[in-house]
């Protein structure tokens, strides 16, 4: 029954297996995590007179150095003073050299998301008209190459050593205390340790070329290493990494202590265990959720606890399943994955399921934000294959319940039936020996009489015959001894040790014979068969699961995509003009002391109707400062609008802001800024951009 069945389940695992590889080898470079939702100049923009700096607006927070943000004339010249500016927050300029000759300009940058992703891109504009350029803007994703390669396969591997790990150890705890002492099981747990240990460190070595220039060279310095320690991904890995050593001493004790201890005592230090390992765990998790996709955003504080009981609930069930599964296929026979556990991995393997339905609910809406970003963004269209691969294994799971409810029910009835057999055999062997006992006992009784009735007889003859041979049988007897003593004792020495190695090797022959006879018995049993066969298929599409969740990790959200649409900058060859945020960077001096600065407007989404605005105040070295008073207007000359007056609320030091400031039209308006330094001294600067 074995052979009938077993390829057709192994075909479904190399298909699943097959779509597995497709998945990985479409996944790519990581998509962009935050967006370009403006700039000043805009993509395409012909300006009159070269602008003083270039600004860029992002989705989200981002990081830069030096080189993350270059201005290159048509020559390919760079033409910015190489030092990228910005409030902490989404928006940052360069400033230009002054006396720029008309031309096309091309922007460049090269940056890191909030949640750990580089971000590269690139775009043209002119002064006075546009012209031929030398500059190539093709080909400027950031993550890609070899390096990208082999940082997205750590990746993989990460996430899954980490859910062998922590599934696997709560699969024994929880679920088969005496699986700690199975070899298979050991091995299991363990290699997943090993697993994310090497991944971790491979991220942490790759990280720094990964966000900058992808060359292999840049792997090995050390000065780039130093760097990524001080940023949020590298205190994650480097966290990671700590938590590994506790994981470490967790499982030899797992393996070591707690399999040692007697039934009673493992009940005490079970508690322990489960404390620890689920702290180590949490902090694993926890390791993710506070670097990537939950840390920005939306309600941050509340999507990281909310992730890090996601990534254990999948650890728990995807990794508990594998281990089941290793346990059931290669364990020992005399130690068999009872019915129990196999129940007691059901329950959690629901609640875990449970657990995956609530926080997914949560994630999706967090990252979707709409019902159509299901089809229209790449992040839903893989969300809604993850829904579908989650549906179909919690299908084949009903089914492995079903094998369970039915082992469970034949348990005893083999187990009685076992014993009845074991009862007769040993009834048989002990009448055997009863009568064995008395038929010896007769036999020598009768012996014993013959012998007697004999020996009487024949004393006589000996005794005369006794003396006469006396001194023959002395010197018989020296003789001997000295010509067999070491013959005897090197014969019997010889015999004793080819005896004894025979012994053992027909122990050994009984014991592997004995082994097999107990797998036939245990493979034949159709339960045990069915359950093996069902986890087997849960697993080849736990594997696929798996795969399209780290894919899941590495791609742009919905929320951030449809953004990026709206701001007509998520396609590189469109032409129309971009609409989205717009920073506008004005210097002020009202003539006093202290009263030289930089106001930053930044205008969300710059169209019509209702927009956010937030307004920064800076010195000239870049530090926030506040103000007595700041106002804001906006004209369009054209139509004779306005001014309309704006009155921003003060957030913070050298932060206003202001939300619903309606825009009536789409045309170029005039943002006008008034500035107060002291109660004389006071400046009102302007400067245009268009509404989309």
């Amino acid at each position: 029954m074995t052979q009938t069945i077993a390829p057709r389940v192994r075909t479904l695992v190399l298909l699943l297996l097959a779509a597995a590889c497709a998945l990985l080898a479409g996944a790519g470079p990581a998509s962009a995590h935050a967006a370009l939702t403006g700039s000043d100049p805009r993509e395409g923009a012909v300006v009159d007179k070269a602008p003083a700096q270039v600004s860029l607006t992002f989705s989200e927070s981002v990081s830069m150095d030096d080189d993350s943000l270059r201005v290159l004339d048509p020559k390919g010249k760079r033409v910015d003073d190489g030092k990228p500016s910005g409030t902490g927050g989404t928006a940052y300029s360069v400033k230009l050299h002054a006396g720029l000759p008309d031309g096309t300009y091309t922007v460049t940058y090269q940056v890191v998301s909030a949640d750990s992703h580089p971000v590269s891109g690139a775009y043209t504009f002119s002064v006075g008209a546009p012209s031929e350029t030398s500059v190539t803007v093709s080909g400027q994703g950031a993550g890609g190459g070899f390096v990208g390669g082999l940082y997205g396969v750590g990746r993989y591997v990460s996430y899954a050593g980490f859910a062998v790990l922590v599934g696997g150890a709560a699969f024994v705890l929880a679920c088969w205390p005496r699986g700690s002492g199975v070899r298979v099981v050991q091995r299991f747990v363990v290699s997943g340790w090993l697993s994310l240990t090497a991944a971790t460190l491979l991220l942490l070595l790759l990280r720094g070329s990964y966000t900058g220039s992808g060359k292999v060279a840049d792997v090995f310095d050390l000065g780039l290493l130093g760097d990524v320690l001080q940023t949020k991904a590298g205190a994650a890995l480097v966290s990671r990494l700590l938590l590994l050593a506790a994981a470490a001493l967790f499982i030899a004790v797992l393996f070591g202590a707690y399999d040692k201890r007697e039934d009673e005592e493992k009940r005490d230090l079970t508690f322990g265990l489960a404390v620890g390992g689920s702290v180590v765990a949490v902090g694993l998790a926890a390791t993710w959720a506070m670097s990537e996709h939950a840390s920005v955003g939306l309600q941050a504080g509340l999507a990281m606890p909310v992730d890090v009981v996601h990534l254990i609930a999948v650890a728990t069930w995807l990794g508990g399943l594998t281990a089941l599964l290793v346990a059931l296929y290669r364990g020992p026979a005399d130690t068999p994955v009872p019915a129990l556990a196999v129940s007691r991995f059901s329950r959690v393997a629901l609640g875990s399921v449970i657990a995956l339905v609530v926080t997914g609910t949560y994630q999706s809406w967090r990252q979707l934000g709409s019902w159509t970003a299901f089809t229209d963004t790449r992040y839903g269209q893989l969300l809604l294959v993850k829904i579908g691969l989650v549906a179909v294994l919690v299908g084949v799971a009903y089914f492995s319940r079903r094998w369970t409810a039915q082992l469970a029910e034949a348990t005893p009835a083999a187990a009685g039936a076992a014993a009845a057999r074991r009862g007769e055999k040993g009834a048989g062997k002990a009448s055997t020996k009863a009568s064995g006992n008395a038929s010896s006992k007769t036999g020598a009784k009768a012996s014993a009489i013959a012998s007697a009735k004999t020996g009487t007889k024949a004393s006589g003859n000996a005794k005369v015959s006794e003396k006469a041979s006396g001194n023959a049988k002395v010197a018989e007897k020296e003789s001997g001894t000295r010509k067999g003593s070491g013959t005897a004792k090197e014969s019997g020495t010889a015999k004793g040790t080819g005896g004894s190695q025979r012994a053992a090797q027909l122990a050994r022959q009984r014991a592997a014979v004995d082994a097999a006879r107990q797998k036939r018995q245990r493979d034949a049993d159709p339960n045990r068969f069915g359950l093996r066969r069902s986890v087997l298929a849960e697993a080849g599409i736990a594997v696929v699961l798996l795969v399209v969740t780290t894919v899941l990790t590495q791609t742009e959200p919905g929320r951030t995509e449809e953004e990026a649409k709206a701001a007509g900058t998520s396609s590189a060859g469109s032409s129309a003009p971009a609409t989205g945020a717009v920073t506008l960077d004005m210097p002020f001096d009202t003539g006093s002391q202290n009263g030289k600065g930089v106001v930053r407007v930044e205008l969300d989404p710059a169209r019509v109707g209702a927009n956010d605005l937030h307004l920064y105040v800076e010195r000239p070295d870049g530090t926030a400062f506040d103000i007595p008073e700041v106002k804001v207007a906006l004209t369009q000359k054209a139509k004779d609008i306005g001014p309309l007056p704006v009155a921003p609320d003060h957030i913070t030091t050298g932060h206003w802001s202001a939300s619903g400031v309606q825009i009536p039209m789409a045309e170029d308006w005039e943002v006008s800024v008034t500035v107060r330094t002291s109660d004389i001294d006071q400046v009102t600067i302007s400067k245009n951009t268009q509404i989309g």
